[in-house]
């Protein structure tokens, strides 16, 4: 049986996609449940600075229809401090702030690391332990976004595969494309977004990704592809012309 495939930007709101992507006059209380009707992923953006009320996870999860999924990315104290092994109590307040309140809508967690952070086996290892695999009753799934040479490292891959954690795929000028092995979900993050790119990035491009995800789905596991950063106005473009290349 085939994986799920969901496509979409980071984040929902952004001054340059209204008049753009979001019609002119849409107000902004109603701008995600815009993105839920012409996506079908967003990355949340405001739990990597601060926690959120269980309340606000539950209002998310109303404004979208069935089948969209938001990607939670993970709090800057769990993984941006010098020992991760030492995250426990950060990783605990994260998971446990309320994002068990988007149900079904509940997508992978991404855990981000700064591009400075090199690869410790037994630090990350132990880090890696430290990642539950559900919350209140809601499994949870996560994908690791290294950003450092240091990774590309098979002892890196192995720690991953063993923890059933993806490995973000980058398309970027500087952070290393590392693959994964398969732990059924799959993770893109896509930056070289053009300015002058009508979709953001060219057609050739963007069905050459699609293709990839088909591939990756075909083999069981969920793919997750975000447009993100590169020229951020285009992303939501981007994101709805890769969706039209599956139809």
């Amino acid at each position: 049986m085939a994986g799920s495939i969901r496509v979409g930007i980071g984040g929902w709101v952004y001054e340059p996609w209204r008049g753009s992507f979001y019609p002119a006059g849409l107000r902004q209380k109603d701008e995600l449940a815009y993105v839920g009707t012409h996506l079908t992923a967003t990355e949340i953006n405001a739990t990597y600075y601060s926690s959120q009320k269980p309340a606000t996870f539950a209002n998310w999860a109303k404004a979208v229809p069935d089948g969209f999924q938001f990607a939670v990315k993970a709090s800057r104290y769990c993984t941006n401090r010098k020992i991760l092994a030492d995250a426990g109590d950060s990783v605990a307040k994260f998971v446990g702030q309320g994002i068990s309140e988007l149900g079904d809508r509940l997508g992978p967690i991404l855990w981000q690391f700064m591009a400075t952070k090199q690869f410790d086996s037994d630090d990350f290892g132990a880090f890696l332990k430290l990642l539950p695999s559900s919350i209140d009753g809601v499994p949870l799934r996560h994908a690791l976004e290294v950003r450092h040479d240091s990774f590309d490292d098979p002892a890196f891959l192995a720690l991953a595969r063993d923890a059933g954690a993806a490995i973000v795929l980058a398309d970027h000028d500087s952070y290393p494309a590392i693959r994964g092995h398969d732990v059924g979900l799959s993770y893109r993050r896509l930056m070289r977004t053009q300015a002058e790119e009508p979709t953001g990035y060219a057609s050739a491009d963007i069905a050459g990704w699609a293709d990839d995800a088909r591939k990756a789905a075909a083999d069981g596991g969920d793919v997750f592809t975000f447009f993100i950063s590169g020229a951020k106005e285009k992303n939501p473009q981007a994101a709805q012309a890769m969706i039209v290349a599956f139809r």
